[in-house]
């Protein structure tokens, strides 16, 4: 039996997540075509068991706001998944040109390097409210870290001349180095700054 590829083209070989916070909740199993259609959302803990990719492309069709108008995500891209499927696996084959090693591991280094691990809450305390710095949990942890990496690349793309494919291409590079170009990254660096004065 041949082994099992994403996109029939990426093994998960060499692919491990470092970061022991987050071994339980992402998910590299391999899935040719990640597409579950929600068949694990009944259960608790769903997104656990919904593999990293389509968990990203997910979040390709959400393509954000902008001063809380729906500036960038008027419906071109909602509910259309299988656009979304091959907008992703554009943006890893450029990843793979550029770095020169297989996109899925320079995915899960991406989402680790981008993920926060403090964020901040306001609490009312006898009707003033205060900021309070709080530990994100590591589900959330790869919820903020996969939609700033997404809005990041809308943000680059829209109504520009690079292609979308070419921006999500280029915010996983700069994620998986680590490199404040980045827009998660860079919004990873403020949130936790926000945090630690506010403890």
């Amino acid at each position: 039996m041949s082994e099992i590829k994403f996109f029939n083209r990426w093994t998960i070989d060499k692919v491990a997540v470092n970061d022991k916070g987050l071994v339980k909740y992402l998910n590299v199993e391999p899935r040719v075509l990640p597409k579950t259609g929600g068949r694990h959302a009944a259960n608790r803990f769903h997104k656990s068991y919904t593999s990293i990719v389509e968990r990203l492309v997910v979040k390709v069709m959400n393509s954000g706001h902008k001063a809380k108008k729906h500036f960038m995500s008027s419906g071109h891209n909602t509910g259309k998944k299988f656009k979304a499927l091959k907008i992703v696996e554009l943006a890893l084959v450029k990843a793979e040109m550029r770095l020169k090693m297989n996109p899925l591991a320079a995915l899960v280094k991406a989402v680790e390097n981008a993920a926060p691990r403090e964020e901040v809450i306001a609490i009312e305390y006898g009707g003033a409210r205060y900021p309070k710095a709080v530990d994100v949990a590591p589900q959330r942890r790869i919820d903020i870290a996969l939609r700033y990496m997404t809005q990041g690349a809308y943000q680059k793309s829209f109504n520009k001349k690079m292609k979308i494919e070419d921006a999500l291409a280029e915010e996983i590079i700069s994620a998986a180095q680590c490199s404040a170009k980045s827009n998660a990254v860079a919004k990873k660096r403020d949130l936790e700054r926000q945090a630690a004065s506010s403890k």
